[in-house]
This record gives C-alpha cells, structure tokens and sequence, in this order.
C-alpha cells in the first residue's frame, strides 16, 4: 500500500516542502545556483511538481499542470520520494537500481543532494506537526 492516499497528499507534505525551500532565505540562493526547472512525476499516487530554480529569478512550484518547461525529469514513486526526504534514499544508488529515472542533466540535480541533506529533518518535522507520525514510521 501506497504512503500517500492521493496526489493531494503528495502535494500537501512533498510539495509544501519545495515551497519552503523556495522562501527559505538561506537555502534559495544555494538551490537556484542549480539554474535549472525540475519536474517530479510520481506514481502511485500520479502526481507532478515542477520546481523553477534559476538564478535571479524567483522561485515557482506548481502542482499538476504547468506552463514551465523542465530541464530535467526525475520519474519515482511517489514513496520512494517520501523515502529520500526522510535521509533513507541514496540518490546514486536508486539511478543505479532504476528506481528513479531521470531524463536531462542529471549532474545539476546530483550537485542539489548535498544540500537538501540538512532539509530532511525539516520533511520529519513537517510530518511530525501534522498529526502524520504514520507517514514517518511506515518508511
């Protein structure tokens, strides 16, 4: 059984995260030196979040449809997202197994893991805050 119930879900605790990141005034400028669009497509639940982060511009997720285009393409399940914002996913090993695929300049997103390390405890707290200690545990 899937973590999330549906894409709502994903997009209520996943999406909410790279919403923060987009406003967070320390961790933005380091993420937009990426000067890349990312598109998440998740499965189980189908769900999509594209995150603009180019540099001197303003930070933009949106959830399901966009108008952005996207330099790179990660496809997952949507728990093995779950997994990798709780620090429990190594994102060379699951390129490697397949279970996330990615499509464009992979080398940007692999400079973005070193600093998305100190957001995982933030994706705990956000569950924990949100009455969804299940979701923490079950992973």
């Amino acid at each position: 059984m899937a973590y999330f119930k549906d894409a709502d879900e994903v997009y209520a605790y996943i999406g909410k995260l790279f919403q923060d990141l987009t406003e967070d005034d320390e961790l933005r400028p380091k993420f937009q030196k990426a000067d890349t669009i990312v598109q998440y497509q998740y499965r189980n639940p189908e769900s999509q979040i594209t995150v603009k982060m180019l540099e001197g511009q303003d930070g933009q997720v949106d959830f399901g449809d966009t108008t952005l285009e996207p330099e790179v393409v990660m496809t997952m399940e949507a728990d093995t997202a779950h997994k990798f914002w709780l620090g429990k996913i190594n994102v060379t090993v699951a390129l490697a197994r397949g279970q996330m695929k990615a499509k464009g300049p992979v080398a940007k997103i692999l400079k973005l893991v070193p600093l998305v390390k100190p957001v995982f405890p933030r994706y705990r707290s956000m569950l924990e805050d949100a009455g969804r200690q299940d979701l923490v545990e079950a992973a």
